[in-house]
């Protein structure tokens, strides 16, 4: 993979360096954040693609509504003596 480089103006790389931990160098902190931006990317758009697939399929939906509304903190079954 060919390494990039990307310039940022002085007052950029002085506010990136008061954010960034002080054991982390600045290359390894703004990847991390494009990191952490493309996940959350991903994860918006799975949300949509569910929500979506939830509104095609109103059976599904009860089926969740069910499933959201089950006391998880009661025992399903009883113990056997």
């Amino acid at each position: 993979m060919p390494a990039t480089t990307i310039k940022l103006e002085s007052d950029l790389v002085k506010k990136v360096t008061s954010l960034k931990p002080k054991d982390e160098s600045i290359s390894g902190y703004v990847r991390e954040l494009i990191e952490r931006e493309h996940r959350a990317r991903h994860h918006r758009q799975a949300a949509a693609a569910y929500q979506q697939f939830l509104q095609d399929n109103p059976e599904e939906k009860a089926a969740m509504e069910v499933w959201e509304s089950a006391p998880l903190v009661q025992e399903i079954e009883p113990k056997k003596p």
